[in-house]
């Protein structure tokens, strides 16, 4: 599933209870290969992570911003929503455990399906566990 950014914002929005959307930033991480000197492998893995609520983003560039201050190093972000209860958002306290398991998620090559991937230049990307 292909979805755009702004698509993902206006979707958080229309949910029956209040979202809180949880990204996670990755890095690719080259290993060298002798053996396959015309092949590049390497693996991506967790850098950094931030919830919002969905009116604090406006676009994707407004978000990439904000993360290269943090750190410039990222490749992709992975991202989620999480819905609240009785028309209150989840807390940022209540995120942290799932941006956990998308971190895990990540790191021991599970099913990234569930999540919605964007490269730096916010465009859609599909990841499949080698």
């Amino acid at each position: 599933m292909s979805i755009q950014f702004k698509e993902l914002l206006d979707a958080a929005g229309t949910q029956d209870e209040p979202q809180r959307l949880l990204f996670l930033f990755a890095q690719i991480e080259k290993q060298d290969s002798k053996k396959h000197k015309q092949r590049q492998h390497g693996s991506v893995v967790p850098l950094m992570c931030v919830d919002k609520l969905p009116a604090e983003l406006t676009d994707f560039s407004g978000l990439a911003a904000e993360a290269d201050q943090v750190s410039a190093g990222w490749d992709f972000v992975l991202a989620a929503g999480l819905s609240g209860t009785g028309g209150q958002p989840p807390s940022t306290d209540d995120a942290e455990p799932h941006l956990n398991k998308m971190a895990n998620d990540l790191m021991m090559g599970a099913d990234l399906s569930r999540y919605v991937i964007f490269d730096r230049q916010g465009n859609p990307v599909s990841m499949q566990a080698n």
